[in-house]
């Protein structure tokens, strides 16, 4: 058993003592060296609901040489993340179609191996077909055009098998007749929650169908809220510097302009990724003041950088959107203030060191987050005063979980604070109702610690965080009651360090 004392949650300021239960899970991770029983002086720390993030590729199944689900997942654990949804532009593309394995070069190798003939059943079974137990829960998204090739959209009957019947609208029972499946036969662990072509922007010519689709299954769709077809960084004075082809930022409104006037003619909920300019942010504002169906995400990167720190970090500085400018990154701050953002995913998106080596020009867009975000996030948000520690969590945790369709852990509610109480009460996980569904992140605010690439859990490398001086690192992750990763151990140290306690 692993008693931690005087922790606070992290809504309240209460000081509580926590229990976790020693379990399987808590045995393998002391083989690592883990603190996984005893007392500990918990002080340092505040329990908070879980991280969840919205926007992650583990390039599972076609791409294993950049990440895998085992992998990505150890990283996200890492970064204090309980929950992930996983994006469809897989290899193959997660379309909802059963696919011959003998026709796919990429992807259908894995397939066969394992002998499923659908990406989203290989996920959905991932842990049963690979005999793994992941730390950490994660659902996934479906193709908004089959292939991700933007021609036709994907359709209900190939993908509402792979819906949860519970955490669904009214209508996925009828779309679940159309399988021939009953409702009770289709709920699974790791439900479709959203429709997306991420890494592009959905095609004028299907749209419609696809939001109406939307608005038939009661998933929101996820836009990548920008198209271009040609250019590699942001358009502005520094791809003139190095004379490489500019994005320009209209590229971003133009979509989120077009998809705020669908929303309003369809009532369909569309959720824009990864905003990075002022005038997206803009449009946006105006959209939710309006009263239409639209919420938005940015980015840890978007946050902390601006195109002028591709002259420091080259490809790891290069994604899609790209970085913008200075003006874009203080309005993303801005926006994240005003309540305009209403959450922070990553868009982890690893690659291989090879691949980022090709020259700004050629590299892949995409940097890996899931590690350091949360350190990221505070150094910009919280120290530089936008927001506050509570609000970080409202991002970071709250709101991603919600637009999932689950119910963020209530620390206060395990606590019934509805009652007042003088003296400091200890939670024991081990005895709550539901322990499957409690998902804690503990974290130290005040931890002072440096990005260390090398050290990831990810198999990416591609990031502009390395070297960072952070303050404030997730130190355990607790999921169904059961702690599937710690740093504890390090807390311990601090705790004899006077150098290090802030």
């Amino acid at each position: 058993m692993l008693t931690i004392h005087d922790i606070a949650v992290w809504n309240t300021g209460e000081r509580i003592d926590l229990v976790v239960p020693e379990t399987d899970e808590q045995r393998l991770l002391a083989e690592s060296g883990a603190v996984v029983s005893g007392d500990i002086d918990g002080s340092s720390l505040m329990v908070a609901p879980g991280l969840t993030d919205t926007h992650v590729h583990f390039r599972d199944p076609g791409q294993l040489d950049k990440e895998t689900m085992v992998s990505g997942s150890a990283a996200a654990a890492a970064g204090g993340y309980t929950r992930v949804l996983i994006m469809p532009n897989t290899l193959p593309a997660a379309d909802g179609r059963d696919i011959n394995v003998q026709d796919v070069a990429d992807g259908g190798r894995e397939f066969k191996e394992v002998g499923v003939y659908n990406t989203l059943d290989y996920l959905q079974r991932y842990e049963q077909l690979h005999n793994v137990k992941l730390p950490v829960r994660y659902d996934v998204s479906v193709c908004a055009s089959l292939g991700r090739a933007g021609k036709l959209p994907t359709r209900p009957e190939d993908y509402a098998r792979f819906m949860d019947s519970k955490g669904q609208s009214s209508q996925t029972g009828s779309l679940n007749s159309k399988t021939g499946e009953s409702s009770d036969s289709v709920v699974s662990e790791h439900p479709l929650r959203a429709i997306t072509d991420d890494g592009s922007a959905i095609t004028d010519d299907i749209l419609d169908a696809v939001l109406a689709d939307s608005k038939e299954t009661g998933l929101p769709v996820l836009e990548h809220c920008e198209h271009h077809d040609s250019g590699a960084i942001n358009d502005g004075a520094v791809s003139r510097k190095l004379g490489i082809a500019g994005i320009p930022a209209e590229t971003e409104l133009a979509i989120v302009n077009r998809d705020i006037e669908a929303a309003r003619r369809t009532g369909a909920h569309i959720h824009f990724q990864h905003v990075s300019t002022a005038g997206a942010f803009d449009a946006v504002r105006k959209a939710k003041a309006e009263g239409l169906p639209v919420t938005c995400e940015t980015a840890p990167h978007y946050l902390a950088l601006c195109d002028e720190d591709i002259l420091e970090y080259g490809a790891m500085a290069k994604m899609n959107p790209p970085l913008r400018s200075e003006e874009d990154r203080r309005a993303t701050v801005a926006a994240i203030a005003d309540g305009t953002v209403d959450m922070i995913a990553t868009d982890h998106a690893p690659h291989t060191a090879a691949e980022k080596a090709a020259g700004l020009a050629d590299a892949p867009n995409g940097i890996i987050g899931l590690e350091c975000a949360y350190g990221v996030c505070r150094k910009v948000l919280v120290q530089g005063g936008a927001i506050s520690d509570e609000r970080l969590i409202e991002l970071m945790a709250l709101a991603p979980e919600r637009l999932m369709g689950h119910t963020p852990t209530d620390v206060a509610m395990l606590l019934n604070t509805s009652s007042k109480c003088a003296t400091k009460r200890t939670l024991d996980l081990g005895n709550v109702e539901h322990p499957e569904n409690v998902d804690l992140t503990l974290i130290d605010i005040k931890r002072k610690w440096t990005v260390d690439s090398t050290k990831f859990h990810s198999k990416g490398r591609n990031t502009p965080f390395d070297g960072w001086q952070l303050t404030g690192r997730p130190m355990a992750t607790i999921i169904g009651s059961k702690l599937v990763f710690s740093r504890l151990s390090d807390s311990v140290a601090a705790s004899r360090d006077v150098s290090t306690t802030i």
